[in-house]
Formats: structure tokens, sequence, C-alpha cells
């Protein structure tokens, strides 16, 4: 991690060499263009990365940076128009809209930045982590359920539906759906942008405590915070990247 960020509590955590060694996806080579009437426009190029099971990395940028479409590639909504993208061992390119739509069931977890923009109004906080589970084909146990309220301070929430929690407590139910289960790779679009400083906090502490579980966090954002909460960094440029560490 580079220097002047503040990485005193996102200490990377013991981890088995054998889940380490795992990238939960790969880019090699990826481009991506879009076609009008009028012209083509290349949102990325040649983009080589990979996203280590068991961490964060964070995709940052500028506008039109190529953030929003790596990140749909990555979350198989789109596809490459050229290159190789693995999640969970398996290509995307070649996927057509079912077999991109299965991969995103079982293997796929995504966060929008709007926190109640995740979840079903009328669920407590156990029933939306249950649906969650249930889509993935999972049925999760009730010590698995509450292990993970402890681990991001729901456990006075379990019977809470949306509209009763704070946006910071939206944010974290919404980590939690999105881990439980045990998707290869969480993407998450600004997670914390509609949060204020305290909040954001505990979300990306809440991201910190559950990467432990396994998962590939994928977290594009513009807030400092996220980057010094993360352990891996691609940093786009006009669709190249400018940096990776």
């Amino acid at each position: 991690m580079p220097s002047g960020y503040d990485d005193e509590w996102f200490d990377a955590p013991t981890l088995d060499t054998d889940v380490s060694a795992m990238p939960a996806a790969v880019c090699r080579g990826v481009r991506k263009v879009y076609r009008t009437a009028d012209e083509e426009v290349l949102a990325l190029a040649d983009v080589d990365k990979d996203f280590p099971s068991a961490r964060v990395t964070s995709i940052v940028g500028p506008s039109g940076s190529g953030k929003s479409s790596l990140l749909r590639i990555l979350a198989c909504v789109d596809r490459p128009t050229e290159g190789s993208v693995l999640i969970a061992g398996t290509e995307v390119a070649g996927l057509g809209p079912r077999g991109r739509r299965m991969l995103r069931r079982t293997s796929v977890a995504y966060v929008f930045q709007n926190p109640i923009d995740n979840l079903v109004e009328y669920l407590d906080v156990t029933d939306q982590m249950k649906l969650a589970a249930r889509l993935r084909g999972q049925r999760p146990t009730e010590a698995e359920i509450d292990r993970l309220l402890r681990t991001l301070g729901l456990e006075q929430r379990a019977n809470h539906k949306p509209v009763q929690l704070s946006g910071g407590e939206q944010q974290r139910v919404a980590v939690a759906c999105a881990v439980i289960g045990h998707p290869a790779i969480v993407v998450a679009d600004e997670p914390t942008a509609e949060l204020d400083s305290a909040s954001a906090e505990r979300v990306l502490q809440a991201v910190h405590d559950l990467r432990e579980e396994g998962v590939a966090f994928i977290l594009s954002s513009h807030d400092p915070a996220v980057v010094a909460a993360s352990d891996h960094l691609l940093r786009l440029d006009h669709g190249r990247v400018a940096e990776s560490w």
C-alpha cells in the first residue's frame, strides 16, 4: 500500500497459502468498445489485473476512465470486446446472457451505492439474508446468520425492516447479503458515496472483517478512505491501467 494512507486497522489477515494464491477474478488483455451509428468509443484498453480471494481491491480513476465498464464486466452484466475474464475459473467472454445470469447467481454479488436499492422493503434483516442465500442455492444455518450479524454489529437489528435502519446499517445489511452463500466476488459501486464518514467507516470495517470469508471485494470509488481500506488498487485513466499494486 502506498504511503499517505492510514492502514492501522486494515492489516492483512493471516490466510492459508492455497486461499490467497487463487484469484477470484482475472482480467487479461481486456478491451471494451462501445459502438454507435457514428463512432466507436474505447472504454477499456488492454487491462490486466488479478483480483485475489480474501482481499479488497479498489478501482479508481476520474469520470470516464472506464471504471463502470470494468465493473459491469466483472459483475457479468457485460462481456469484453476482446480479452479474457475469468470469474471463479469460468471464462466470461464466451458466455451468452443465460450463462452470465447463472454465473451472477452463484459467484457474483453486487452492492449498489444507494443503500436502500440493495434491499427488499418488506423483509426484515434476517429474511433479507435468507433470500440472498436462497438465490445462490444455499440454505444458511441460524448460526451462520447470527455470526454475520455479530460481525457487522447488526445483532440488535435482526428483526428490523430497511425503513427502520440508518443508511450505514442498510449498507452493512447489503454487505451481509452479498457475502452470504459464498460468492467468489463482491462488486460494489461507490459503496460509501451516500454515507456520512462514521457510517462509511463502519461499512469499510465490515468489508475488512468479511474478506476473511474468502471473498474478493472489488470496490469502485472516489473516496480516499476506500483506497486506504484496500489491499490492492487498480487506477484507470482513459481506459488504460495507470497504476496497479
